[in-house]
């Protein structure tokens, strides 16, 4: 079973309060997830701020009861369920849902404040069944998506000395390397067959990666991995880094997960990824802070 959206959740939280007990999301979230029967790596599935989907969902769902007056909050971390909320049950509805709450006043005041303060209010939650920060961490991925797409083809367009400096501003962001410009005279000095560089793997020189950077068009398949696993052989190296703006192969994939050598494959995709998550050939033009309710300042 896919994870219910907030909607959905709704009445089955409605009925697990129906006993005028306090409860917690916490104990909720268990309760609903055996009603719902929900997968391990469902429960477990998360938004990219890190917090539960379903927990998410289920305080969503909350949020929604409560400005109904369905449900209250008499202390922090802690609801219930009102005369309101036991009034709805008894009339047994097959569904709650935001349509269902419009007929509380205090549910059309909340919704009217939020669409005075948000000019696009109409497109969050009244016609998806995202939560708006399942909307918003989709937006985000969307944008992301495109500035990968974006990020790859320029880097496919570029030199190979520059795509070299690209390297080595992404390994130093990552932490390897040491300085810029330890890092920039390592890239590109060995002449051994099959590696294009050696790099420090901490700022110390406890240990060395070696490298091995192409820009390619087409898949790169077994042969080019073998033939950088045996140059690491010959130097009596355990790990490596093959870095392309293409793909690689199943079998090399394999292969590289089978040999003892240590050798990590980034593709174009992993590789934009990167540049993107440590600033490397892009800019931030907006941040966005959400917020929530700061419950200790008030005790």
């Amino acid at each position: 079973m896919s994870i219910p959206d907030y909607q959905s959740i709704m009445l089955p939280l409605l009925q697990y309060v129906s006993d005028n007990q306090e409860h917690r999301i916490t104990d909720a979230a268990e309760f609903l997830n055996k009603q719902f029967n929900l997968s391990e790596s469902e429960s477990r599935e998360l938004l990219p701020s890190g917090i539960p989907i379903f927990t998410s969902r289920i305080s969503w769902a909350k949020t929604y009861l409560k400005q109904a007056g369905l449900l209250d909050q008499p202390r922090r971390g802690v609801f219930t369920i009102t005369e309101r909320g036991l009034s709805l049950l008894q009339e047994k509805p097959p569904a709650i849902n935001v349509k269902l709450l419009e007929q509380y006043e205090e549910f059309r005041a909340f919704r009217s404040r939020k669409s005075h303060s948000v000019s696009n209010e109409p497109s969050l939650l009244q016609t998806s069944d995202e939560t708006p920060e399942e909307q918003l961490a989709g937006a985000y991925q969307k944008l992301r998506s495109e500035l990968e797409n974006e990020l790859l083809e320029i880097v496919k367009q570029s030199t190979p000395a520059f795509f070299e400096r690209l390297v080595v501003d992404l390994l130093v962001k990552m932490g390897y390397g040491g300085s810029r410009k330890e890092a920039g005279k390592a890239i590109g000095r060995s002449g051994d067959e099959g590696i294009d560089g050696i790099i420090n793997e901490d700022k110390l020189g406890l240990d060395v990666i070696y490298i091995q950077a192409k820009r390619w068009e087409g898949t790169v398949g077994r042969p080019e991995i073998q033939k950088f696993a045996g140059a690491l052989m010959g130097q009596s190296a355990k790990k490596g880094v093959f870095i392309t703006t293409s793909s690689f192969s199943k079998d090399a994939i394999k292969y590289a997960q089978q040999i003892d050598a240590r050798i990590i494959l980034i593709d174009g995709d992993l590789l934009t990824s990167l540049m993107v998550d440590h600033g490397v050939g892009v800019t931030t033009i907006g941040t966005y802070e959400i917020k929530k309710i700061d419950m200790d300042y008030f005790e």
